[in-house]
């Protein structure tokens, strides 16, 4: 096979009918969805759900479907629309318990400080705070660029609004984070 096929390649392909194309992409972005989901959505059962409505839009889209953007941005913007819509029929909350057995199953960010006199379980304690905390456009912004790694102009895409206001919101979520962790 030579090289690698890129992820709109593959998408492309599984367009003109290639299943393997698909399992493939399937395979390569079914946990950064899901981690994108779970943590947007907070509710295990909520994170089930869209993970399998975006891809059914995805199935669905795929004669549509016109490089544009990356595939991964092109995922991220159905899945966010879809937890956009599930906000405005009904806020989730989970309680505090569903959330740390959830956080407690994630793994521990990379960048640990050894500096820091908290323990593991209290830092991400935190971290859920502080996520919970901040205000739902400023979660999915954080989430989009720290967990997904998703550069301004791509959380732009996925979000619809501009680069700016992207900035923004990134700049107000880190604040946040870091006003929590300082307390």
């Amino acid at each position: 096979m030579g090289s690698e096929r890129t992820d709109e390649e593959l998408m492309l392909a599984y367009a003109g009918g290639d299943m393997l194309a698909f399992e493939m992409l399937y395979r390569r972005h079914r946990g950064t969805l899901y981690r994108f989901l779970l943590r947007s959505l907070r509710q295990r059962a909520d994170a089930d759900e869209l993970f399998q409505e975006t891809w059914s839009r995805a199935i669905a889209a795929r004669e549509r479907y016109r490089v544009e953007a990356k595939f991964t941005t092109w995922l991220l913007q159905i899945a966010h629309n879809l937890v956009i819509d599930r906000f405005r029929r009904s806020r989730p909350q989970a309680s505090a318990e569903e959330a740390e057995v959830v956080f407690n199953q994630l793994d521990a960010p990379d960048d640990e400080r050894p500096d820091r006199v908290l323990s593991e379980f209290e830092q991400r304690r935190r971290l859920q705070i502080a996520l919970e905390e901040l205000p739902e456009e400023q979660r999915v912004t954080f989430l989009l660029r720290m967990e997904n790694g998703l550069g301004l102009e791509e959380i732009s895409e996925v979000t619809g609004v501009g680069r700016e206001t992207v900035k923004s919101r990134l700049r107000y979520a880190l604040a946040r984070v870091r006003a929590r962790f300082e307390t």
